[in-house]
């Protein structure tokens, strides 16, 4: 076995085990970290499918930003104990019922997908294309896409106003 085959194997199973903290673990700041574990490993494994802008961004905007603002909130907010609010949850079975068909669905398509062995091509950067593509060939989506993002937000704070009124 390779190095890279090792390397490999051993992000595979600390993604999937901390993804299982995650899921089940009954304290909350442990699922926290231990999604910082399991969303570091997919960027690796961007990484190892030589996705160098997808792995970046992994770390940018999910570690760096959007666990990092969970994280600050399940600090700053694990003491507020609400009795009258306790949120559902759904059965066991129920979720072991939905995961087997999720993982059936994935079987499927596994075993009845023709898989093609490609050579390996080595590391070849992709950020510098992505970047001539979104400024180019791209420009007016990604525009539209920034104003109805840009609108979203808006009105995502104009209804969290409206709500603050009201009290």
């Amino acid at each position: 076995m390779e190095l890279k085959e090792f390397l490999f194997l051993l992000i595979s199973v600390a993604t999937v085990i901390s993804a299982m903290i995650v899921a089940f673990s009954k304290k909350i700041v442990h699922s926290a970290f231990a999604l910082l574990a399991t969303l570091s490993g997919f960027a690796a494994f961007y990484v190892y499918l030589s996705a160098d802008f997808l792995a970046v961004a992994q770390i940018m905007i999910y570690v760096g930003g959007i666990l990092i603002l969970i994280l600050f909130g399940v600090l700053l907010t694990h003491r507020i104990y609400d009795t009258a609010r306790k949120s559902a949850h759904n059965s066991f079975w129920l979720s072991m019922l939905g995961g087997v068909l999720v993982l059936a669905v994935l079987a499927l398509v596994i075993f009845k997908s023709p898989w093609i062995a490609q050579i390996y091509k080595g590391f070849s950067a992709t950020t510098t294309a992505i970047g001539t593509n979104i400024l180019t060939t791209y420009l007016l989506p990604f525009e539209v896409v920034s104003v109805l993002l840009l609108g979203a937000l808006l009105g995502a704070v104009y209804i969290g106003r409206m709500e603050d009124r009201k009290k």
